[in-house]
């Protein structure tokens, strides 16, 4: 198995990139306004710290497909969308959202299978086909407990993630999975040519 553990450049640039955009939001909007889109360029840059420190502390390594897509979700969701409202200018961006969210999840799961199955100490086999499946499963059901926590905080908070309405809810649902089926796609034939994350030899 090839080593996990090798520099990521591209990524380190679009991460270094992302810290710099959000310095310059900052001091754009402390001087333009409104504060609430400085405080949201000071909350980029503190999600991107905790990501790192979260790989740090569970001593877990980021494979470069998997880190490209949550750093690229981040500047989707909360640059051109929030920061810069994209929402009213990209149709569909909020389904966009779920279509990748479907994609990080699905390497979620895949990294999940390797932290459980210990293989960078080879305690166990493995499999190809149960990594893909688990990754599969996995990315599916968090779409459904995401619309789960977004039902919650409508009922108890009154907020209106879900537009009130079933379609909205089916929708998310139906892009996240469509964005897993996807990736494992991407993964069966990974697996094909010897070269899928965590498992390639």
């Amino acid at each position: 198995m090839q080593k996990l553990m090798r520099k990521d450049r591209g990524n380190d640039l679009f991460e270094l990139a992302m810290y710099v955009l959000a310095a310059v939001c900052f001091v754009y909007f402390l001087i333009k306004g409104p504060a609430p889109k400085m405080w949201q360029a000071v909350l980029i840059a503190v999600v991107l710290l905790l990501i790192r420190a979260v790989v740090k502390l569970t001593k877990t390594t980021m494979f470069a497909a998997l880190r490209f897509c949550v750093l690229l979700f981040i500047f989707i969701t909360m640059f051109m969308a929030n920061e810069f409202g994209f929402y009213s200018v990209i149709p569909y961006l909020d389904k966009i959202e779920h279509l990748f969210s479907g994609v990080i999840l699905c390497f979620v799961g895949l990294l999940i299978y390797g932290k459980a199955s210990d293989i960078e100490n080879k305690s166990v086999t493995p499999s190809a086909k149960v990594a893909i499946w688990l990754s599969l499963f996995f990315s599916v059901a968090m779409a459904g407990v995401w619309e789960i926590y977004e039902f919650t905080t409508d009922h108890w908070f009154g907020l209106n993630s879900q537009n009130g309405s079933l379609l909205d809810t089916m929708t998310d649902i139906i892009c996240g999975t469509i964005g897993a089926v996807m990736t494992s796609f991407y993964l069966v034939i990974q697996a094909k040519r010897r070269k899928m994350p965590l498992l390639d030899e």
